[in-house]
């Protein structure tokens, strides 16, 4: 039987989601932190087998951590 992800646990954009949930920013994968994200992607829900996006307003890669399943 699968374990359920841990809430808090980080994925990159590009990465597979393994687990419906809400997904949080978390930082750019590059270490920067600016320009930030507008407030609307600064959380998003994500389906299994959905990839993980980049900033839409940016087009930068980033983290995304695990706020809440659904």
């Amino acid at each position: 039987m699968a374990t359920a992800t841990q809430i808090g646990t980080r994925f990159k954009t590009g990465q597979d989601c393994i687990e419906s949930g809400r997904y949080g920013f978390d930082g750019y994968t590059d270490g920067t932190s600016t320009p930030a994200p507008q407030s609307h992607e600064k959380e998003i829900p994500l389906s299994k087998g959905e990839k993980f996006p980049p900033i839409r307003s940016t087009g930068k890669a980033c983290w995304w951590k695990l706020l809440q399943r659904i």
